[in-house]
């Protein structure tokens, strides 16, 4: 009698740990997604069926008149100096990074001229992750956002520089899929190193304005729409979201 209690005791016991390591588990908070930038396929756009508000731009229709070399991202291939310090004046006040070559030389080089160019005007940070990145990147006007989406970026090597709090990295959605979108991390994120996110600037002044940018709507706005309305999709859907103003070289 005493052999066959045993075993059915160890056997419950066993249930109890296993039922106690699950409940462990599933209290454990998930780690946030990584900064993705959003796929190369086309973004869905509304069927003939669906009306099209007036003052909503299309791909083809631009909401302002725009620099023709920003609808020409092959020719964006300057060389950046080994640094070089930006400016981005916002909705909440002013910042400015400091950019390294040596740490993405490629993708320091593709910033380089997407501030050149005037890329960064009435840009939106769409998706603000707390204790986490701030993300943005994807141009206000649909026209100039599909000329830069497969304007895609060969990977630059990883491990240059970490992940730590303040600096710039570019989003991706797989290898060698980099083009505009990047964040800045809200804290030591080294966890992204090993996952092919090289930084390759850093805010060196007006921290207090990247930890103010409006967080309210967190990653509620959808990319495929920013990428296909652009502005007239997040000032109509995130009325109290922040923008870049604009973005320039600092020569002093």
């Amino acid at each position: 009698m005493k052999r066959r209690i045993l075993p059915l005791f160890a056997l419950i016991f066993a249930l109890m740990l296993t039922a106690f390591a699950c409940d462990k588990k599933s209290e454990e908070p998930a780690k946030p997604t990584p900064p993705a930038a959003t796929p190369s396929a086309p973004a869905p756009q509304p069927s003939k069926a669906e009306a099209v508000p007036a003052s909503t731009p299309t791909a083809t229709q631009s909401a302002a008149p725009v620099n023709p070399a920003l609808l020409k991202p092959e020719a964006a291939k300057e060389k950046a100096p080994e640094k070089f310090k930006v400016k981005f004046t916002t909705t909440k006040g002013d910042f400015v990074v400091e950019a390294t070559r040596a740490w993405a030389p490629i993708g320091a080089d593709r910033f380089y001229n997407l501030v050149k160019l005037g890329f960064f005007t009435d840009i939106g940070f769409f998706r603000v992750v707390p204790d986490f990145v701030v993300q943005f990147g994807i141009h206000g006007n649909p026209e100039v956002a599909a000329a830069w989406r497969t304007a895609q970026l060969q990977d630059d090597p990883t491990s240059k520089q970490s992940n730590e709090k303040g600096t710039l990295t570019f989003a991706k959605g797989g290898p060698n899929s980099r083009t505009t979108q990047m964040f800045i991390n809200y804290k030591n994120n080294d966890r992204l190193d090993k996952m092919g996110f090289p930084p390759f600037a850093k805010v060196i002044s007006g921290t207090e304005v990247i930890d103010a940018i409006n967080k309210e709507y967190g990653e509620q706005p959808q990319q495929p729409t920013v990428q296909s309305e652009g502005n007239a999709y997040l000032k109509r859907e995130f009325p109290r979201l922040d923008y870049i103003k604009s973005a320039t070289i600092v020569t002093k």
